[in-house]
């Protein structure tokens, strides 16, 4: 049983230690539209060069890390893009600040946090592998010498 103990508890603190509570600042504002980051920029945007609206934001974070769909670090979630007339959407688009303000975000771009990586999340699962695997050895162990305790018993 202590061996159970000395495990279970080694391995409790490996996987603490590699999980750990990463909190960074963004290097740049940014948005995400359909897979491609956009730099948010200092430059304005004059209303009568705003096309149609191409997206929103549908995710805020002030926090770095890795999310999905329309994702800003700046803007909040509702928060409309539109296509700049004159500009291709791959090279820049505006987004609404107020209602006479627009900003322009030059692209950047493929967003990598849109993109699952199962490797990302091995050691993790490997760990709880292992563990379950340990503890049903020592379960199934203990059993069997309490089954020939009790054989020698009777």
């Amino acid at each position: 049983m202590r061996l159970l103990i000395s495990i279970s508890s080694t391995f409790l603190i490996a996987f603490t230690l590699l999980i750990g509570i990463v909190s960074a600042s963004w290097a740049y504002l940014f948005v995400v539209n359909d897979g491609k980051i956009y730099v948010i920029t200092d430059e304005r945007v004059a209303p009568n060069h705003i096309g149609p609206s191409i997206g929103k934001v549908t995710k805020y974070s002030d926090s770095e890390g890795t999310y999905s769909g329309n994702f800003s670090n700046r803007y909040p979630k509702g928060t409309k893009y539109y296509e700049i007339i004159g500009i291709e959407i791959n090279d820049a688009i505006a987004i609404k600040e107020n209602e006479m303000l627009y900003v322009k975000a030059t692209y950047g771009g493929e967003y990598a946090g849109d993109r699952y990586n199962w490797s990302d999340d091995l050691p993790y699962v490997l760990i709880v592998l292992i563990v379950g695997l340990l503890t049903s050895y020592f379960i199934k162990k203990r059993l069997r010498q309490r089954d020939t305790k009790d054989a020698k018993v009777q």
